[in-house]
């Protein structure tokens, strides 16, 4: 008789939200849209030495708590306005922690910080905090 040998540690099989049903819960402002296209655009200028500026990623490791993200994002735009002449501020927002083999692995696989893994709760919270 063979032995099983795959699948040992699945516990439970949940299906992924596709991005589609995110983007239709969660639609792009157009504001929020023009500030995604005018920052690429400043980048791509900058990369490029069309554009003098000083490119400038700025943020926390990752993002465990949206709302302290928020908070961040709040006292960073002021400094990013004031200093616009001469830097290019954007906040870095890291939602997983890739290289991490032990411990948290981040707010899209486990946003309650308790190993449930709810991933899709955690895209909903991502894109909304994004948006």
């Amino acid at each position: 008789m063979p032995h099983q040998t795959d699948d040992l540690r699945i516990r439970a099989i949940t299906q992924v939200q596709p991005p589609r049903a995110l983007h239709e819960r969660f639609p792009v402002s157009e504001r929020a849209a023009d500030t995604v296209f005018e920052t690429r655009r400043a980048i791509q200028r900058i990369l490029h030495g069309e554009d003098d500026r000083l490119l400038v990623v700025v943020g926390p490791c990752s993002v465990h708590d949206p709302q302290a993200a928020l908070e961040y994002a709040g006292r960073l735009l002021p400094v990013r306005q004031a200093m616009s002449a001469d830097l290019v501020v954007v906040m870095r927002v890291y939602f997983e922690k890739p290289r991490t083999t032990v411990g948290w692995k981040g707010l899209i696989n486990d946003p309650d910080l308790d190993e449930s893994f709810e991933i899709n709760k955690g895209l909903s919270l991502a894109r909304k905090l994004l948006l």
